[in-house]
């Protein structure tokens, strides 16, 4: 059964091209336009669709009130679009904070260099937010096969040069989720490393407020997200927290209390200098899927403080942080993974847990908890 979507914009041409698009795909079917956030309002609860496409600038009523609104009454994902400004990114945060899902660049170029490509994103995108849920509902769905990378990501060497190489791993048999009864007992922990992706911002706001400001870690962030829009989200946090949180820049020394996001569009890893974590940026390989990757940071993290790292993946599409995972608990650290249920997307923590790598799979609400009890 195709999946049902309502296209709310204000632009006569946006509406056409995006119909078009997603009109192509057998599995999609555009059950609506409307043109202004009011009518999307009206047209979602008379057509009750699978997805809705949300701009956030309209007249009669934005883009941010109209999710709201929708909200109220029904549960229906909805997928952004918004510019790739810092103002963009405030309203898009903004938006996420409403109850859409996720978003995407308004300006098609940004996401693909040709219609094909972009076809097949929009579709993917699409079909993933469509099985998903607000975080609270059971019996979701991962995402579809065609909504994971076309490669796994892979742990990553830093090579001569600082440049980053590639490593392949082989498949394995998917094991049991783990039961999240059992608690690991406290630690001292060098670093926290935490990876996301669709529905992280959220999911890092709900954890990350609940540390107190003298946290006994450094904390360091890997969340999906563009260029332009990680100072937003650094700036968006640091308000919110206790902790202080800012986006990561080159050399910055990892310090108890400070939480530092990976730059959009580029690398982090982190070095050990003499018992000290010290950060690299590094620009964005093309070779891999993310950018910033969580298997990148959680690579380096441990291959720098072995044993002495606490990861934890929360909400996201795909398998990013499957790889780093392997390596942290090869190297005999701790591993954490969010659970099914309050999982917007159960992509990134659902490999982990099957592939048999989570000392511990919580419900996002305990996240930040377990880790003041944990973390000594």
């Amino acid at each position: 059964m195709a999946v049902s979507v309502l296209v709310v914009d204000d632009s006569g041409f946006f509406r056409k091209r995006l119909t078009e698009i997603l009109s192509a795909s057998g599995d999609i079917q555009v059950v609506g336009v409307a043109t202004n956030g009011r009518e999307g309002v009206e047209m979602a609860q008379k057509l009750r669709p699978d997805v809705i496409t949300m701009d956030y600038e309209m007249p009669v009523m934005d883009g941010i009130t109209a999710v709201r609104e929708i909200l109220k009454h029904q549960f229906v994902p909805v997928l952004m679009f918004s510019s790739l400004t810092y103002d963009g990114a405030r309203v898009t945060l903004d938006a996420l904070d409403a109850g859409a899902v996720d978003f995407l660049p308004k300006n098609f170029e940004d996401i693909a260099k040709d219609t094909s490509q972009l076809q097949q994103i929009l579709r993917d995108r699409i079909l993933s937010v469509a099985r998903s849920g607000p975080g609270t509902r059971p019996n979701r769905s991962a995402p579809p096969l065609s909504a994971r990378p076309r490669v796994a990501p892979a742990p990553v060497r830093p090579a001569t040069g600082g440049r980053a190489t590639l490593q392949r791993s082989t498949p394995e048999p998917e094991q049991a989720v783990r039961s999240s009864g059992r608690k690991t007992p406290p630690r001292h922990y060098d670093v926290v490393g935490i990876g996301t992706s669709t529905g992280g911002p959220i999911a890092l706001q709900k954890v990350l407020t609940v540390l107190p400001k003298n946290f006994p870690a450094p904390i360091v962030l890997v969340q999906h997200m563009p260029a332009s829009f990680t100072p937003a989200f650094a700036d968006r946090l640091n308000k919110l927290c206790n902790i202080d949180v800012r986006e990561a820049k080159e050399g910055d020394v990892l310090k108890p209390g400070l939480a530092l996001l990976a730059p959009g569009g580029k690398q982090m890893m982190i070095e050990n200098r003499g018992g000290q974590g010290r950060v690299r940026i590094l620009p964005g390989d093309e070779r891999l899927n993310y950018k910033p990757c969580a298997d990148v940071t959680f690579g380096s993290l441990a291959r720098s403080f072995p044993g002495k790292t606490l990861g934890v993946i929360l909400t996201g599409m795909g398998a990013d942080g499957k790889e780093g995972c392997r390596l942290m608990k090869a190297s005999g650290s701790i591993v954490w993974s969010q659970d099914e249920k309050t999982s917007v997307i159960y992509g990134m923590p659902m490999a982990v847990a099957k592939a048999g790598l989570s000392d511990e799979v919580l419900p996002l609400q305990d996240i930040g908890n377990r880790l003041m009890e944990g973390v000594s």
